[in-house]
């Protein structure tokens, strides 16, 4: 057994594709060594700025050999089809050939043995498979060459065994067992043997090969520095796991922030780190914002950093001043004197400017306050009308993720009520499946208006997502408005929303709510499934139609969940089941429904008065329950069903001779069905 190493030396590899990149590596190479029949024990892929590297251990030198058998023509075939499975085979004559009987009758076979390839002679062509097939996100050609990488090609290492695999190339680069140590503190190249010395030569031209070594060694050395002057770092996993893909051999050192700059918001002095300097900030001890950052540099300085961190200072000093001049001169008027440049933004050019969105935001919101507990009609419709009006402030126009929170901040500074300021932040939320829905009654309001504006736009002029297209986030946007509905227990009708929200764009703006109504459908689907609700329970209560209220819907779905891991709501569900093949057989065989009135006076047996009787009972409890929308009630009512239909099934023969006492019985069964449909679709559900 032996070891393979492969590296790919190249440009700068983009930070955000590094991982990625590294697994695939090594799940496309690990499948062309299985479907090379080439077993191993383990691999290991690691990726750095500059580099791509994968080992394999525990490979045999050879494929192994293989047993081929071709099965021929029968004993005593004609001589032509003999010959010519002979010839196909290779053979001189029959008495090469094996006979072997398969039932009952025999046939030739052509068995031969076949050598396995060298694995040496195995590598140049999986190689070349996986780096024409190589799935980057964006790719790009340099030079002459055909061939396309996420940068130019360096160079390619590839040892097998510890000799250099021939014939492995690619962007016009052989494969040697050479390769570069760190591009600034290193200039000499290093000869490999294996991945042992590989990794060792690396560390000595600094370059620490193991991105969760790098990871691990930026935290630990920012969190010493912090804890030199009593501060801890701002936890940011996004921008360590960045950092760490920006530099082979990190080098982490402190500068501080001029105190001139300290009383802007603390989200401006972040962003303007975070996403313009990929510096991490610090805490003090009462959680505030420190005047420090932790910086990553990618070289050893000769004078302790000195030199680094006045440069670092230097540009952040730049880019803060910068933001002071904004967050003065944004202040020297009112927010809502900002309101009329919205008109010069376009939303859509079939849906207005952004000015008309404002406009429709407010109507909106005072709509929907009536429907969020709390929520206070006009604050509603003020934040709402001023909700997008940061978007043409110079902060947002330097800092764009900053919308939003900059609107508080100069909503709070003209005085507006907290609540106002508040939803101007949130009414953006939640902008993923992982981010925290806004609770406070006036922030819902208006982030259920942003989103259920943008839906009902887009829907109206045509405009809604298709297959894996969805260019206006509206899937995304769908599934806020469920989640600000269900996380706050909100009953709202969203059709007489949707119809209401669609006269807010004028007449020329047509839409049909049952459209938007089914959009809301699937994706609620999609979030129940994800939380792990079974998708046939979905289907079944889905199928009823007609429902608008999410709340009411969730409802019945967590009572028919609950009611089915009962035994009677299993037992119940098998009757249904056999209820609705039996009529369904019936009706297709007679050309006929039986879902009309049952003949009281026709029930002969005491089992299918009783069961008429039982009907009877829970249809009308059921409707009492179902209108106070107590569906787990309405389930155990129907529980009390099984005892009369397992009797009714155990006495009485429905296909009697008697054809109107038969078609009597068969409307019976099809009672059970109707009464049970009124809660949920027993016919969606598996089991």
């Amino acid at each position: 057994m032996a070891e393979l190493l492969l590296e790919l030396l190249s440009e700068e590899i983009p930070a955000r594709m590094q991982a990625r990149a590294a697994d695939d590596l090594k799940r496309l190479v690990c499948d062309g060594l299985e479907t090379a029949e080439l077993s191993f024990n383990s691999a290991r892929s690691f990726v750095t700025p500059r580099r791509l590297a994968l080992v394999v251990d525990g490979l045999p030198v050879t494929q192994p050999d293989r047993c081929e058998e071709k099965k021929g023509p029968r004993v005593g075939a004609p001589d032509q089809a003999v010959q010519g499975f002979l010839k196909s085979a290779g053979y001189k004559s029959l008495e090469e050939c094996e006979i072997r009987e398969i039932k009952g009758t025999e046939f030739y076979f052509a068995i031969s043995e076949k050598k396995g390839h060298l694995t040496t002679e195995v590598l140049p062509e999986l190689f070349r498979g996986v780096f024409e097939a190589f799935p980057w996100p964006k790719s790009m050609r340099w030079g002459t060459s055909p061939q396309r990488w996420v940068r130019p090609l360096h160079g390619i290492l590839c040892v097998f065994d510890g000799k250099i695999v021939g014939d492995v190339s690619f962007g016009n680069k052989p494969a040697s067992n050479m390769t570069e140590g760190h591009r600034f503190l290193s200039l000499s190249s290093i000869t490999i043997t294996d991945f042992a010395d590989y990794e060792a030569k690396l560390e000595q031209v600094s370059v620490m090969l193991d991105p969760a070594r790098r990871r691990e060694t930026i935290l630990r050395a920012a969190e010493n520095l912090a804890r030199k002057k009593k501060l801890t770092v701002w936890h940011d996993d996004a921008l360590l796991d960045e950092v760490t893909g920006l530099v082979e051999w990190p080098v982490v050192l402190m500068g501080s922030i001029d105190q001139d700059f300290m009383d802007l918001p603390p989200e401006v002095l972040t962003t303007s780190m975070r996403h313009h300097q990929k510096y991490f900030s610090l805490l003090d001890a009462d959680g505030n914002l420190a005047p420090y950052f932790i910086m990553v540099a990618a070289t050893h300085p000769d004078d302790k950093g000195k030199a680094i961190i006045a440069g670092n200072e230097r540009v952040l000093r730049a880019r803060l001043s910068d933001a002071r001049f904004f967050w003065d001169q944004d202040r020297k008027d009112r927010l809502e004197a900002h309101l009329p440049t919205l008109a010069d933004v376009v939303f859509h050019a079939k849906l207005g400017s952004l000015a008309d969105k404002a406009e429709r935001l407010g109507k909106l919101a005072a709509e929907l306050a009536i429907y969020v507990p709390g929520a206070e009609k006009k604050q509603a419709s003020r934040a709402a009308s001023l909700a997008k009006v940061d978007l043409v402030t110079g902060m947002v126009g330097e800092f764009p993720e900053l919308q939003g929170t900059m609107g508080c901040y100069y909503a709070s500074h003209d005085g507006e009520p907290a609540q106002v300021c508040d939803a101007i932040t949130d009414h953006y939320a939640p902008a993923g499946p992982s981010e925290d829905c806004p609770t406070e009654p006036v922030s819902v309001t208006v982030a259920l208006a942003d989103k259920i504006d943008t839906l009902v736009g887009f829907f109206a002029i045509g405009e809604p997502p298709t297959g894996s297209k969805d260019p206006f986030a509206l899937r995304r946007a769908a599934l806020g408005v469920i989640r600000l509905i269900l996380e706050n227990h909100l009953r709202i009708p969203l059709a007489t929303i949707f119809s209401k929200a669609a006269s807010f764009h004028g007449k020329e703006v047509r839409l049909d709510p049952d459209d938007l109504l089914v959009f809301f459908a699937d994706r609620l689907k999609v979030h129940l499934k994800e939380k792990g609700v079974r998708h046939d329970l979905i289907f079944a209560v889905f199928a009823l139609g007609g429902e608008d209220d999410l709340v009411r819907l969730m409802a019945r779905v967590e009572a028919l969940s609950s009611f089915l891991e009962s035994d009677n709501g299993a037992n119940l569900l098998t009757a249904f089941n056999r209820v609705v093949n039996i009529v369904a057989i019936e009706e297709k065989k007679d050309g006929k429904s039986y879902g009309g009135k049952v003949n009281i006076k026709r029930l002969e047996a005491v089992e299918e008065k009783a069961l008429s009787q039982a009907l009877g009972a829970v249809e009308k409890e059921s409707a009492v329950k179902l209108k106070a929308e107590d569906f787990t009630a309405t389930m155990t009512a129907m529980a009390t069903l099984r005892p009369s239909v397992d009797t009714f099934f155990d006495h009485v023969t429905i296909n009697c001779e008697d054809a109107a006492l038969r078609a009597n019985r068969l409307r019976l069964l099809s009672r059970i069905g109707a009464v049970m449909g009124a809660v949920a679709d027993f016919s969606k559900i598996e089991g």
